[in-house]
């Protein structure tokens, strides 16, 4: 027990700073890093893509590592470069070194996340997989809430957002510290070779319905997490909130409805995969609807924001385990699969949105969204898997 509550608190923390401040931090902070380095739209634009790009490869190379070296060096790897590119965040004046500072702490998300699954299935009796997963999972929900918290502060009461930034710096060092520890007394992983009959084992019929949600979400969240702010602006703000404060909100909204992904595993023992996917994918719809039609409206937002959240740490959770479910012997290869097409569908979905709502509006693009968590909803089977 000691072990799994070990491997539990380390995972939930790596993923709360690899996916909060290490990833986030960026858009949440975007209005004072336009001041601070004169960033025009099209700079802000490519270095978001180019922090997308580098979370894509570096889940490809986090998978490669865990076959090569076992889970502890991607997730101390991952921890130490969001240290570092934090760091050259709060320490520069330079756009060029900001620039690599973004995109080498959003790597970690990509390295951090997926080598804990081969940690529990190696260190963690099977019975308690689902639950320490969905922890793991979870974690991203108090770095992204924590995050949003101190972006209010430094947009409203004027906090120096560098030596937050040198703080994300310091719990990023601190995290790999710890899982530098608690990750060395795992049994050592066996070298092997990703052969094709493993990737002939991750297209069978088993797991393409994962494959299937884990686009949709992708789409639909990353067209969220990218253009929500604009359509509360668009609609003429939260009423008392300056404008670059809406997003904070948002994130704290977003992170504190993501607690509940922590009983995902025990929901699905309850009902089933296929009512917990399709629950997801209504709150989903829900959540898009409301950012479409009520992004004036403080309860909108929050309510929108807050199932957002479960959506994402729910269906987080649910890759997780389900990869652990089905392919114990290489789950977090698995894991990672199904977190690129995930990634896949992120890239996708805010190209798609800018151009549909250029043609139309923002509420139009969240509707169209919003009908697509629908109809996957509706179309998810879960026998197979």
């Amino acid at each position: 027990m000691k072990r799994t509550a070990a491997i539990a608190v380390g995972g939930a923390l790596c993923t709360a700073i690899a996916f909060g401040p290490a990833r986030m931090g960026y858009g949440l902070f975007l209005p004072k890093f336009r001041d601070v380095f004169s960033l025009s739209t099209s700079h802000a634009g490519l270095i978001a893509s180019s922090a997308f790009a580098a979370f894509f490869i570096a889940l490809l190379v986090s998978a490669h590592l865990v076959v090569r070296h076992g889970s502890r060096v991607p997730v101390v790897v991952g921890s130490l470069a969001a240290a570092i590119g934090m760091a050259l965040v709060a320490g520069t004046q330079d756009s060029l070194i900001f620039a690599i500072g973004i995109v080498l702490a959003s790597t970690s998300a990509g390295l951090c996340w997926s080598p804990f699954n081969d940690a529990v299935g190696r260190a963690v009796v099977e019975t308690w997989h689902g639950r320490v997963l969905s922890i793991v999972s979870t974690g991203t929900t108090f770095g992204i809430a924590g995050a949003g918290v101190l972006g209010l502060a430094v947009a409203i009461l004027d906090w120096d957002w560098r030596a937050i930034w040198f703080g994300f710096s310091g719990l990023a060092l601190l995290c790999a510290l710890y899982n530098l520890m608690v990750l060395r007394q795992l049994p050592k992983a066996t070298a092997s070779s990703f052969d094709l009959e493993k990737l002939k084992r991750l297209v069978n019929k088993a797991i393409r319905p994962v494959y299937w949600i884990a686009v949709s979400f992708g789409i639909t969240n990353g067209l969220y997490l990218s253009f929500a702010a604009d359509q509360i602006d668009s609609a003429g703000g939260l009423a008392g909130l300056q404008a670059d404060g809406a997003g904070a909100i948002l994130f704290i909204a977003f992170g504190v409805g993501g607690i509940v992904g922590l009983w995902t595993a025990d929901v699905e023992r309850r009902v089933g995969l296929r009512r917990l996917v399709q629950g997801v994918f209504l709150c989903s719809a829900v959540s898009l609807l409301l950012i479409a039609f009520g992004a004036n409206f403080w309860a909108g937002v929050i309510v929108s924001a807050a199932l957002q959240g479960l959506c994402l740490m729910s269906l987080s959770a649910i890759f997780s385990f389900v990869s652990q479910r089905l392919y114990p012997d290489i789950s977090s290869i698995s894991f990672t699969a199904v977190l690129t097409v995930y990634a896949l569908g992120n890239v996708a979905g805010p190209a798609l949105a800018g151009y549909l709502a250029s043609a139309s509006s923002l509420m139009m693009v969240f509707t169209g969204a919003a009908v697509l968590s629908l109809v996957t909803g509706v179309l998810f089977r879960a026998r197979h898997t």
